[in-house]
């Protein structure tokens, strides 16, 4: 895994960043956590690639808040 975020799929629209930032704080330093809107996804950054795979890995397709989870790696944003 090259970078750090992640992108968090199929999130229940209720769910918070606080949430968030428990649940992949297990895998590791979390340096943010962002949810978009009421769109049912959102980013969380872990403090390594390392982390990221790790949490990746173990929370991907996992129940959460009585949804599957669809983590993946954050596509860059290019401008």
């Amino acid at each position: 895994m090259e970078h750090s975020k992640l992108y968090v799929g199929n999130l229940r629209y209720s769910a918070t960043e606080q949430e968030l930032e428990e649940l992949f704080s297990q895998y590791g330093e979390v340096k943010s956590v962002r949810i978009i809107g009421s769109r049912g996804f959102g980013f969380v950054e872990m403090g390594s690639p390392e982390e990221a795979r790790r949490a990746m890995e173990a929370l991907n397709g996992k129940e959460f808040l009585g949804r599957t989870l669809r983590i993946d790696e954050a596509r860059s944003e290019r401008r």
